[in-house]
């Protein structure tokens, strides 16, 4: 998660503090449709796999924990 909250603080640098995990990044413009295939990219580096987009739902990649549950949990990547 280090890796997605360095690139979340990177993207909006005006963000002081941490990123709740439960905070809409989509609703707080965090992640906005200009950034939004960088951050695909960037988790189909972390977890090594491809994301099928016909497979995934704009609310899989709401909140850091979503992100958490649907890509970087044990039995996440087994579901790619």
């Amino acid at each position: 998660m280090d890796s997605i909250t360095a690139w979340l603080h990177e993207k909006n640098p005006g963000l002081d503090g941490p990123v709740a995990a439960d905070e809409d990044l989509i609703e707080a413009r965090l992640i906005d449709s200009m950034d939004f295939l960088e951050f695909i990219d960037l988790l189909e580096e972390l977890t090594g796999t491809s994301i099928d987009l016909q497979e995934v739902t704009i609310d899989d990649f709401r909140t850091l924990d979503r992100v958490r549950q649907r890509f970087l949990a044990p039995d996440a990547t087994a579901a790619h």
